[in-house]
């Protein structure tokens, strides 16, 4: 069994290296995870202490251009190659925490109605459908606003929105899994039903879920980004791209005077979350049987 794992794991591995678009996201993403890594080293620290609190070079609200001290200028007084730079750790930070923790609450939600049906399942899927009907990102909104701004605000508010969609698709496979012969035949010997979801089930559905991991990790960054745009996420002066945006709201002219603060956070946010969808899209190919040539 292990020996035909590890077959399957090296085609699954020589057919993703075989795919351009996976090539190319993975190049974007180990770009950013040697920038997140090497933070310290490429855009120095803050001498306060506060390593992710954009450092205030100027006491000067109006932006200041791109020099050779500052290459992605200054806008609010922050010198903005820092905030992109440590903004890309905060990029990993949400988007692997609410995706996990997301994905965690709605397999296991998923797994527990697929499985048992039944008044279990009807009351779990009303339950989704609650929450799917309020607008994600109005609700996640309100509930930053309630529990207040910061990071881990953002965080706490896009989990508890954020896990329906993946309990949604794990039932859909469960309901078809758990009629297999492999699953009748565990029953029979008696193995418990926690077992039987978590030996025999999940290993053969989860495919789906991981591809939609990796897609989903850019658009909670993008949302994130969105609310501390809106100034209900990140506290001012973070080292987040949403927040390096927000500053060039106050002014009028914006492609004029602070062109600098949209492009360059913007093109680390477009970059970062093309990595991840076109990793995604290769998983897609490589899983899903109907996306095979």
């Amino acid at each position: 069994m292990a020996v035909k794992r590890k077959s399957e794991f090296r085609k699954i591995m020589k057919k993703y290296w075989k795919n351009g678009t996976a090539v190319l996201g993975t190049c974007l993403l180990v770009f950013f995870i040697i920038v997140a890594v090497f933070a310290p080293q490429i855009a120095g620290v803050n001498e306060m202490g506060n390593n992710y609190q954009i450092p205030r070079v100027s006491w000067s609200s109006k932006p200041i251009a791109p020099t050779s001290e500052h290459p992605f200028g200054v806008i609010g007084g922050r010198d903005i190659f820092y905030g992109v730079v440590w903004g890309t750790r905060t990029a990993f930070r949400l988007g692997l925490i609410i995706t996990g923790f997301s994905a965690l609450i709605g397999v296991a939600i998923g797994s527990i109605s697929a499985y048992f049906g039944g008044w279990v399942d009807e009351i779990l899927m009303r339950i989704v459908d609650i929450f799917l009907s309020i607008p994600f990102l109005v609700a996640a909104m309100v509930m930053t606003t309630i529990l207040g701004k910061g990071l881990d605000k953002v965080i706490i508010a896009l989990i508890i929105f954020g896990w329906m969609s993946t309990a949604r698709l794990i039932r859909g496979n469960i309901l078809q899994a758990r009629e297999e012969q492999y699953v009748l035949a565990a029953k029979a010997l008696g193995q418990k039903d926690w077992k039987i979801i978590m030996k025999h089930i999940l290993p053969n559905t989860i495919f789906p879920v991981v591809v939609q991991m990796s897609m989903r990790i850019g658009s909670y960054v993008i949302t994130a980004a969105g609310l501390s745009f809106l100034g209900v996420g990140a506290e001012p002066g973070y080292a987040d791209w949403g927040t390096i945006l927000s500053y060039s709201r106050n002014w009028m002219t914006m492609l004029n005077e602070s062109w600098f603060a949209i492009v360059f956070p913007g093109t680390a946010m477009v970059l970062f979350v093309l990595a991840w969808n076109l990793v995604g899209d290769a998983l897609r190919d490589i899983f899903d049987p109907r996306m095979r040539s």
